[in-house]
């Protein structure tokens, strides 16, 4: 494991923390509570394990149940599409799901790159409103989440492409056929819509701190890809907790950019390139998402960048816990924050005492996402690979 630390953390406020406030995380909620199938995920309670391990206390919040979606990414599908067609439908700010679906009978067209989970959700929000969802995958996505974003009703198929170069794949064929693009992650010119998203991940992180009550984390570990996820919910952590809490964002050592920007620190944001070759499909982002790592720079305390195998650890525990303790099925990149913290201590011992966790630490984790392929998550937690 490889580890910088941020040196920028609270240095120039960026104006999108406004955006991440408890007052729009309620907002964002009670949009998700008016659609029928919403329920608050699980609070994982890892105690045990957590002094086994040599931590105070460990929560990690499961978002396999989220929408019957095995994964978090709905939240942001569902909140960003729901803000676009209220905006066409000039409905306001307090819309709930009821109103937009029964708002007209006009039918847009989304379009989207994904490794997965974030195609899932648009392909669920658009036909849950009504609407159309077209859907494209890098190469070597799995088959079961491209059949699972087509039970979706969506178009959906598999490129020649890496994730990055799909984006703008996607972006072209949004272009060229005047569909809206809703991509969860941002560049110049292109920032609005990934905020949107951004801001419907606030309903994960507003449970979890209602969830935790008067238990106040002393670290929070986060998983990026692009940054959009980790981003918001560290912008709104800090918001909430202030600067005590610290945040650590992990990284599959084939898809680092955001670490590879902050080791660099030199102002722009640096890019891997390649094929990204991780077992954390949902992390295999080489090209850091603008507004995103501009949060993270500014929340951050340190950024990871690690093995696959760190990913796979991860994912036995979870699925595996001490005593009583919650059982948690997570999948390769919902287990990369989890993961971390394992290994930091039980093996890194160095970067342990760096970041001051201890017998007395409380850590808040995030599993986004289940076993969305159950091919290799057997192959990993049943045969021991990685």
């Amino acid at each position: 494991m490889k580890i910088v630390y941020n040196r920028h953390k609270g240095e120039n406020r960026p104006a999108n923390m406004d955006r991440f406030t408890a007052e729009k995380a309620d907002a964002v909620r009670r949009y998700h509570q008016s659609i029928s199938t919403y329920e608050p995920t699980v609070l994982a309670d890892l105690s045990m394990t957590g002094r086994i391990l040599g931590a105070g206390s460990i929560r990690v919040k499961d978002e396999s149940s989220r929408f019957g979606l095995n994964a978090f990414k709905g939240l942001g599908g569902s909140y960003c599409l729901g803000r676009l067609l209220a905006e066409h439908y000039h409905l306001g700010e307090q819309f709930t799901f009821d109103d937009i679906a029964s708002a007209g009978s006009d039918q847009m067209t989304f379009v989207t790159a994904t490794d997965g989970n974030h195609g899932r959700g648009v392909a669920w929000a658009a036909r849950m409103l009504g609407q159309k969802a077209v859907v494209y995958m890098p190469k070597g996505s799995a088959s079961e989440r491209l059949e699972n974003i087509r039970k979706q009703g969506a178009e959906a198929e598999i490129t020649d492409l890496n994730y990055d170069d799909t984006v703008r794949f996607a972006k072209s064929q949004a272009e060229k056929y005047g569909w809206v693009l809703v991509q969860d992650t941002a560049w110049e010119g292109y920032e609005e819509i990934p905020l949107m998203i951004m801001q419907g991940y606030l309903t994960m992180a507003s449970e979890a701190v209602r969830q935790l009550g008067e238990k106040k984390p002393t670290h929070i570990f986060l998983q990026a890809g692009v940054g959009a996820m980790s981003g918001a919910v560290s912008a709104f952590l800090r918001n909430v907790y202030g600067n005590d809490p610290k945040i650590i964002i992990v990284e599959p050592d084939k898809a680092d950019c955001s670490y590879q920007t902050a080791l660099a620190d030199d102002g722009t944001l640096h890019v891997v390139t390649g094929d990204l070759d991780t077992i954390m499909a949902g992390l295999a982002c080489g090209e850091p998402c603008t507004v995103g790592y501009e949060l993270l720079q500014y929340c951050a305390d340190a950024f990871i960048s690690m093995p696959d195998s760190v990913a796979a650890y991860g994912m036995r525990i979870l699925g595996n816990p001490a005593g009583n303790d919650d059982r948690v099925i997570s999948g390769e990149s919902g287990a990369a924050g989890f993961g971390a913290l394992a290994e930091i201590l039980t093996r890194e011992p160095e970067i342990q005492e760096t970041i001051g966790l201890d017998n007395q630490s409380v850590v808040l984790c995030f599993s986004t996402e289940g076993a969305t392929d159950i091919t290799n998550y057997r192959s990993i937690v049943w045969e021991g690979n990685f």
